[in-house]
């Protein structure tokens, strides 16, 4: 795969932006960009440890069907399920049917709850200072970073499953804690 591909559009995207219809979008409007609120940055996680041994694209077309399935991603709520809701999980085909997955994601819900400070605060206060220049291309992207390790670190030592520093590289890029498009992408640098 080519790390810059000009689109049908005539805008430069970042090689894989450009695979699919739902990468393309994906791409142009969310990955990357900054992402503050603490639902959706438990959104972001939870997608993120179910993604772990599957392609993003998978989780990508499931998003929707997670959603419902986990109450919109809301904590509280989802801190509230109990081994029904887990039966509940197991069986609905929408989702990636994964015990031990489910079951994290409750757990962390329930962790995140507990957080004596914000989600989104403890989350990007390991967000590095930003690079003075996109990288040339992908094979300069890391897959794990100090800061990715420091906050999974971090993570599992509040209690979260399922966040090891490659989760929370692939976290820090989906929300814009670092850009990783490619040099000549079209999305703006710090685009929000």
């Amino acid at each position: 795969m080519p790390d810059l591909v000009i689109g049908d559009d005539g805008l430069a995207r970042c090689g894989w932006g450009a695979s699919t219809p739902d990468y393309r979008a994906y791409h142009d409007d969310e990955w990357g960009r900054p992402v503050r609120d603490s639902a959706a940055l438990f959104e972001k996680i939870t997608l993120e440890a179910f993604q772990s041994g599957l392609s993003w694209i998978t989780i990508l077309r499931k998003r929707d069907n997670f959603r419902a399935a986990f109450a919109g991603f809301d904590v509280a709520k989802i801190a509230a399920f109990g081994p029904d809701d887990v039966e509940r999980l197991l069986a609905d085909t929408g989702i990636v049917r994964n015990r031990q997955k489910i079951e994290a994601t409750l757990h962390n819900a329930r962790v995140a709850a507990d957080l004596p400070v914000d989600l989104s605060g403890l989350l990007w206060s390991f967000a590095p200072e930003p690079r003075e220049v996109r990288l040339a291309g992908f094979a300069e992207l890391p897959a794990i970073t100090a800061e990715s390790t420091a906050m999974a670190k971090e993570l599992k030592k509040r209690g979260f499953r399922f966040v090891g520093p490659t989760t929370a590289y692939a976290l820090m890029q989906a929300t814009g804690m670092v850009d990783d498009h490619v040099l000549g992408c079209h999305v703006p640098v710090g685009a929000t």
